[in-house]
C-alpha cells in the first residue's frame, strides 16, 4: 500500500533513487470519472492547492511514496480531450506535452467507458508512457455491467487496472501498474487508434509539409491531427513558423478536407469500441437502472423543479440553521476574548486597546464565525456533486436561468448567497466557464444575505409595523428584477460574444465519498482562513482606525468626516451624515449598520427602534432600504471576489457598479415615494 507524506519538506528531501527527484504521475480524466476520489487515494491530506501559474483554474498536487519511488501527483484539470477549446483542456495538455510527467494515468468511468476513453485516444499520441485506472466499478455494477480490465490491457497494450476509489479499492493495483512503468517491468506497447487509409494518408501528406518546423516539444503526427482538427492554437503557431509556400499549400489540403475532423473523432470512436466489445458485458435489454428510475422525478419538467426546491431548502436549513448555534459560540468567545483583553489592557492607551479588542480580535472574529457556515456550504456543494445530483439540479433550474442571463449552474450559488455571499462566491467555481463564474460573481452581491436580511427586516419593522412583510416581499421582488436587468447588461456589455451552451452530463447516481467530502471541505476552510482571513483583518483595522481618530469619538472621526462629505448624496434619499455613516460601516459587516446607528444615536436615550422613526420618513427609510440591500458588499465578500477573479480591476467594477446602482435606485424610489405622498 502506498504511504501518504504528511511533510512536503520531508516528501523533497526523501527521494526515491532518481537523482533524489519524484516521479512525476499526472492524473488525466473528463469530469465525473471519480478522479478527486483516485487522487485523495494516492495522496491523503499530503497535498497543496493553489491556481495553475496565470489560471483561475485550481492546481492540486500530492505526494506518496510505493517501493522506493517518491510519487508527486498532479491532479489536471477535468477535460473531455486535449483540445483547446477551455482553460482547462489547455492546461492539461501543455501540462502532458511540455512538463513531459513520467507516467500519465488516464481515470476513466467503468459505466461509461465509450465516453471516457476519448482522452486516451488522443493522449496515446503523445511520448507520456500512460497507465488506464478503470474507477467506479462498482457503479457499473451497479447498472449490470462488468468491465475485464485484463482484456481490456491486452488490447489497449497498456497497464489497465481496476478501482472504486471511493472505497480505497483499487489503489495498490494502481501503484503497482505505476510503479511497473517506472521500473521498466511492463512490455509497454500501446495500440494507437488507426484512422483508416484515407485519413492517415492526410495526415502524411500534412506531417511532410510541417517538417523539421514542427516545434519542440510537441509530436509531428500529433500537430498535424490538431491542424485537421481545426485547433486554433496548432494553427496559429503554425501559421507563424512554416514558410509561406509550405503554409499554403497546407491550407489548401485543410480547406478541401474541412470534414476531417469528423472522421477523425468517428475513427477514434470506432477504435475505442473495438478495444471495450470484448472486455464489458452489459445488463439485458430493457433493463432500467437506478438512475433511470431517479432521474424520471429528478428531471422531471414538474416533479424536478419540485424536488430541487426541496433539497435546496433543505440544504438551505442545514446550513443557516444548523450553523447558528455554533456562530453564537465563535461569536459569544470572540466577544468575552475581547473584554478580556480590554481589561488587560486597562492601563495601556485607549488607542491600543481599540486596536486590538475591536480592529484585530474584531478581524479575526468576523473570519471564525463564518467557519461553521462555511464548512457546512462546502460540504453539502460537495455532497450533492459527489452523488451525482448536482448536474441534474442545475439542467433543472436551467429552463429558468436563462431568463435572467444566466447558466442553469449559477442558481445554486445565487441562491445560497441568502444565507452569506462569501460562500456563494466561493460556490462560483463550480461553473465550467470563466464567462460564466464572472457573470455570477458579479451578480452575487446583488442577493442580499441573512446579515443583509436583519437589517432590512430590524428597519422595516421599525418604520412600517404590521406593514413590514409586504415591504419585505417588494423589496425581494425589486432584488429579482435587478438581478435579471443587470445579468442582462452584463451580457451585452462585457462579454459580448460570449454565449456557450448548456452541455452538462448526467452522470451517474452513486453512493457519497465522505472521505473525498471531508477533505474538500478542509481544503476550502484553510484556503479561506488563510488568503481571506488576512485581507479581512487588514481592512477591518483600517475602518476600525477611521471610525476611531483622530479623538476616539465616533462624532467627529474620519468615518464622520467622510459621511458628512456625502450628505448632498444623502439628501438627494432624504438621509442624513448619520445614515451614510451607516452605510458605510456596513461594508465591515452588514450588521454593523445597526450597530453605527445605535451608537450614533445613543444621546437620544431613547432605543433605536424607537429613534428610527424620528431619522426617516416613509419615503427616506424605503430609500435607504433598497440601498442597503444594494449596496456594496461586506469585506469577507470583496475579499472573495478578489480571490475568485484573480484582478482588483473586476473587485473594483464591481464596487461601482453597485455603489451607482444603489444610490442610483435610491434615489429614484425616494423622488417615487414622495410623489405618492409618503412624506419627504
Amino acid at each position: 500500500m502506498a504511504k501518504p507524506i504528511n511533510s512536503t519538506e520531508t516528501m523533497l528531501q526523501a527521494g526515491n533513487g532518481r537523482q533524489g527527484k519524484p516521479a512525476i504521475v499526472a492524473l488525466a480524466g473528463s469530469p465525473n470519472v471519480g478522479k478527486s476520489s483516485v487522487f485523495n487515494a494516492l495522496t491523503g491530506l499530503s497535498q497543496h492547492v493553489g491556481n495553475w501559474a496565470g489560471k483561475t483554474v485550481e492546481q492540486k498536487t500530492g505526494f506518496s511514496r510505493y517501493k522506493g519511488h517518491l510519487l508527486q501527483i498532479v491532479d489536471l484539470p477535468g477535460t473531455y480531450s486535449l483540445s483547446a477549446n477551455s482553460p482547462e483542456e489547455q492546461i492539461a495538455r501543455d501540462y502532458i506535452i511540455k512538463e513531459r510527467p513520467d507516467v500519465v494515468v488516464i481515470v476513466a468511468n467503468a459505466a461509461s467507458l465509450e465516453r471516457t476513453l476519448y482522452l486516451l485516444a488522443e493522449t496515446l499520441e503523445l511520448p507520456a508512457p500512460v497507465v488506464v485506472a478503470v474507477n467506479m466499478m462498482d457503479v457499473a455494477a451497479g447498472q449490470g455491467m462488468h468491465v475485464e480490465t485484463h482484456v481490456l490491457q491486452a488490447a489497449l497494450g497498456v497497464p489497465v487496472t481496476a478501482m472504486t476509489a471511493a472505497h480505497g479499492e483499487g489503489v495498490p493495483e494502481l501503484l503497482d501498474a505505476i510503479e511497473g512503468l517506472l521500473a521498466g517491468r511492463f512490455h509497454y506497447m500501446p495500440a494507437r487508434p488507426e484512422l483508416g487509409p484515407d485519413l492517415e494518408l492526410l495526415v502524411a501528406q500534412i506531417e511532410g509539409l510541417i517538417g523539421e518546423e514542427a516545434p519542440a516539444p510537441y509530436p509531428r503526427r500529433w500537430l498535424a491531427l490538431k491542424l485537421l482538427e481545426g485547433d486554433k492554437q496548432v494553427t496559429d503557431l503554425l501559421r507563424t513558423r512554416l514558410p509561406g509556400e509550405r503554409w499554403r499549400a497546407a491550407e489548401v489540403i485543410l480547406h478541401q478536407h474541412e470534414d476531417a475532423v469528423l472522421g477523425i473523432a468517428g475513427a477514434r470512436y470506432e477504435w475505442i469500441g473495438r478495444m471495450i466489445r470484448a472486455a464489458v458485458r452489459r445488463p439485458r435489454a430493457g433493463a432500467i437502472s437506478l438512475t433511470e428510475r431517479l432521474d424520471r422525478v429528478a428531471t422531471h419538467a414538474y416533479a424536478g423543479p419540485a424536488t430541487l426546491l426541496g433539497l435546496l431548502g433543505l440544504v438551505f436549513w442545514l446550513i443557516y440553521r444548523v450553523s447558528q448555534p455554533l456562530v453564537g459560540l465563535l461569536e459569544g468567545a470572540v466577544s468575552a476574548s475581547a473584554s478580556l483583553l480590554r481589561v488587560a489592557l486597562a492601563g495601556a492607551p485607549p488607542w491600543l486597546s481599540g486596536l486590538l479588542a475591536e480592529g484585530v480580535l474584531g478581524g479575526v472574529g468576523t473570519v471564525l464565525s463564518l467557519l461553521p457556515l462555511l464548512a457546512l456550504f462546502f460540504a453539502a456543494i460537495a455532497f450533492l456533486e459527489d452523488v451525482g445530483y448536482l448536474a441534474r439540479g442545475a439542467f433543472v433550474a436551467d429552463r429558468f436561468m436563462h431568463r435572467l442571463g444566466l447558466h442553469g449552474k449559477s442558481f445554486l450559488p445565487l441562491f445560497l448567497g441568502f444565507g452569506c455571499n462569501v460562500p456563494a462566491v466561493l460556490g462560483a467555481r463550480i461553473l465550467d466557464s470563466k464567462r460564466d463564474r464572472l457573470l455570477t460573481t458579479l451578480l452575487v452581491p446583488l442577493v442580499p444575505c441573512a446579515g443583509r436580511m436583519g437589517v432590512l427586516v430590524f428597519i422595516t419593522g421599525a418604520l412600517f409595523g404590521a406593514r413590514g412583510p409586504l415591504v419585505i416581499l417588494g423589496l425581494l421582488a425589486l432584488d429579482l428584477v435587478v438581478i435579471g436587468l443587470s445579468g442582462t447588461l452584463f451580457r451585452r456589455l462585457l462579454f459580448r460574444g460570449e454565449s456557450p451552451a448548456f452541455v452538462m452530463e448526467l452522470p451517474l447516481y452513486h453512493l457519497p465519498n465522505w472521505r473525498t467530502i471531508g477533505i474538500h471541505t478542509w481544503q476550502r476552510l484553510v484556503e479561506f482562513v488563510q488568503r481571506a482571513g488576512t485581507v479581512i483583518l487588514l481592512l477591518s483595522v483600517m475602518v476600525w482606525a477611521l471610525a476611531a481618530l483622530p479623538s476616539g469619538a465616533i462624532g467627529q472621526s474620519y468615518l464622520a468626516a467622510i459621511g458628512r462629505g456625502l450628505a448632498p448624496l444623502g439628501g438627494l434619499m432624504g438621509l442624513d451624515w448619520r445614515m451614510m455613516v451607516a452605510l458605510l460601516a456596513s461594508i465591515v459587516a452588514k450588521e454593523q449598520s445597526i450597530a453605527t446607528l445605535a451608537v450614533l444615536t445613543a444621546g437620544s436615550g431613547a432605543p433605536l427602534v424607537a429613534v428610527l422613526p424620528q431619522l426617516l420618513s416613509p419615503a427616506a427609510g424605503l430609500a435607504f432600504l433598497v440601498v442597503q440591500m444594494l449596496f456594496v458588499p461586506c469585506i469577507g465578500t470583496l475579499t472573495a471576489i478578489r480571490h475568485e477573479t484573480g484582478s482588483w480591476r473586476w473587485t473594483a467594477l464591481s464596487v461601482t457598479y453597485l455603489a451607482v446602482l444603489s444610490f442610483g435606485v435610491g434615489i429614484g424610489v425616494y423622488q417615487a415615494a414622495r410623489l405618492f405622498g409618503l412624506g419627504a
